[in-house]
Order: C-alpha cells, then structure tokens, then sequence
C-alpha cells in the first residue's frame, strides 16, 4: 500500500506539473508587480510551511497559502511555485535533505490539490455568478478556499493518506477548521491587494469586477 500512495502522490505531481508547463508560468513573471511578491512568498511561505511541527506528528496541517497563490500568480506558475516552498519547508524541519516520498506527499497533499481544487471553483465562480467586486473577494478569497481545504481532506481520506491513528471524523474536522483558518487568511489578504495593490492578483480586473465604475467615467 505504501509504495502504491508513493507512486499515486508521484504521479499526481508530475501530471500536474506537465499541465501547466505548457502554459509557460514564468511568463506571469515578465508583468513587473508581481515579481517581489512571488519572492516574497518563496520566502515567507515555507515558515508557514514549517509550523507543522507545533502540532502532534501524527496531525502535521498547517496553513498552505496555496489557493492565494492561485489567485495571485494564476494556476501553472502557483503549482510550480509549491516545489521550491515545500523543500524549503521540510529544510527548516529537519536541517536534512528530505525523504523524497514524504516531500512529494507532503507538496501534493497540502499544496497542488487545494491549489487544483480552488482552479476549477474558481473558474465555476467566474462562471456562473455574477462579475461583482464581493463576488471574487467572498466568493473567490473566501468560500472557494474554505471548500478547496474542506475537500481535500475529504479526498485524503479516501486516498488513504489519513494517519491510522486519526480516525475520519478528526481528521475531517481538523480540514474543516483548517479551511475556514485559510480561508479568512486568504480572504482577508485578498481583500487588501484589491484596494492597495490589485497589480497583485493576476485573476482580478477591475474592467471585469468594477464594469459599472468603469462605464461611469467620461
């Protein structure tokens, strides 16, 4: 079983990695704003990374950033983004070179599947309601990423990458308060790069969100 969820979390890694690659990520780097914050959460992200350990082993959740990343960076370049953060991470934890299986798990499951997960409810979002400033915020910042965490402990636990000490009901609990943690997080930091700095967020345009404001203007 366990060279089987090595082989499964390997895979889902690198399946996700060559979907974006042909979207060329690096090409979001070019739009000069958003250079220093993707460096800034190189830098910042894998502390956060890094507080797993405050919990009990067995419960290692933590605070991922990944679904803001989707939301500044745009998909392909967030998924590439988690493999420098989740090594940098696990470098902090251990002052080692980190067990490969564990690190591809570790980056799948705190970071390429919430990331996936906010990508397709977001594009539902951008979809099928309405283009309104509150809507990406709430919508978008918010709930996505609280479902986007909730979910992934759903599918987790199906995957079986739960710790056989938890039980399903901890460790959906424990993803449910996790989500709802991110999700203000997220929501909030959301909220003040629209109004300060929406050069920030690469998924948000004030011609898409603001059309009546613009329209308005002689």
């Amino acid at each position: 079983m366990g060279t089987t969820l090595a082989w499964l979390n390997g895979a889902m890694l690198l399946a996700a990695l060559g979907l974006a690659l042909p979207f060329k990520p690096w090409l979001v780097l070019r739009h000069a704003p958003l250079q220093s914050p993707w460096i800034g959460a190189l830098v910042v992200l894998p502390w956060v990374w890094w507080t797993r350990h405050l919990l009990p082993h067995e419960l290692a959740l933590h605070v991922s950033g990944a679904c803001l990343l989707v939301l500044m960076f745009g998909w392909p370049l967030a998924v590439w983004s988690l493999l420098p953060i989740g090594l940098a991470a696990r470098l902090l934890e251990t002052h080692a070179w980190p067990e490969l299986d564990s690190l591809i798990a570790h980056i799948v499951w705190q970071g390429v599947i919430p990331a996936t997960l906010a990508l397709l409810l977001g594009l539902a979002v951008r979809r099928w309601l309405p283009r309104h400033l509150f809507v990406y915020i709430l919508g978008r910042g918010f709930i996505v990423t609280a479902l986007a965490v909730t979910a992934t402990g759903y599918l987790a636990d199906l995957a079986h990458q739960r710790p056989a000490s938890i039980d399903t009901e901890e460790w959906m609990l424990a993803h449910w308060l996790l989500g709802w943690g991110e999700a203000i997080s997220t929501g909030m930091l959301t909220a003040i790069f629209v109004a300060f700095k929406p050069d920030w967020l690469l998924t948000y345009s004030d011609l898409r969100y603001l059309p009546d404001t613009r329209s308005a203007k002689p």
